[in-house]
């Protein structure tokens, strides 16, 4: 199937925000799925499967919510049946679709791109359509900081200020490891924190 140019667009923006496509129908189970296309995060995105549905220049199974919930709910149990750990986010891409949409939100996250302002390439006519695009897929994207400011009346930088706060009432040891983890996403986090409360239990157990 021929890209549209909002599907393209899409993808592009995927593609810079670290997700990986994958070759469509891909098999889960055995089942082979179809999809307009497909992507895979990556690092602290890697449980997120994408799946993208034109649903205007698309095939009529793309343009019909029923169709479409089907086969997300087809995909969802093999998923199951596999125990796999991937969360399925769908994109909408193109005019509304015919049906229950309630019923495609109940079993997935459902992301909505329409009305933009794409050229035949796939890029954003203006500023004002690059917005929009990042916009209604914001929730997949990496989260971009501005580079760190000096607070008003000085003393240092944001995230120093933090750490200098929380110096009284926090184990240092455990700070600096859980700022450390933010860099890599929300699972080092996650893993870092267990590790030290691991630890401190393991500690008190032996003393």
């Amino acid at each position: 199937m021929t890209e549209s140019p909002l599907i393209r667009a899409i993808l592009n923006r995927l593609r810079l925000g670290n997700y990986q496509e994958l070759q469509t129908p891909f098999r889960v189970a055995s089942v082979p799925f179809e999809f307009t296309a497909a992507l895979r995060g990556q690092a602290g995105r890697a449980h997120d499967l994408i799946l993208l549905v034109d649903t205007t220049t698309g095939d009529a199974d793309d343009r019909n919510a029923e169709r479409v919930r089907q086969r997300v709910e087809a995909l969802s149990r093999a998923l199951d049946i596999t125990r796999s750990r991937l969360v399925i986010t769908v994109i909408l891409a193109g005019a509304p679709l015919l049906g229950d949409i309630e019923g495609l939100s109940a079993t997935c996250r459902v992301l909505f791109v329409e009305g933009l302002s794409i050229d035949s390439d796939g890029n954003p006519i203006d500023e004002l359509a690059k917005n929009l695009l990042e916009d209604r897929i914001r929730l997949l994207l990496p989260l971009d900081l501005p580079e760190p400011v000096a607070l008003e009346g000085g003393g240092g930088l944001a995230v120093e200020q933090l750490i200098r706060s929380l110096s009284k009432d926090v184990n240092q040891e455990l700070l600096q490891a859980l700022i450390e983890a933010s860099n890599k996403g929300e699972d080092s986090v996650t893993t870092a924190a267990a590790a030290a409360l691991t630890y401190e239990l393991t500690a008190e157990e032996q003393s």
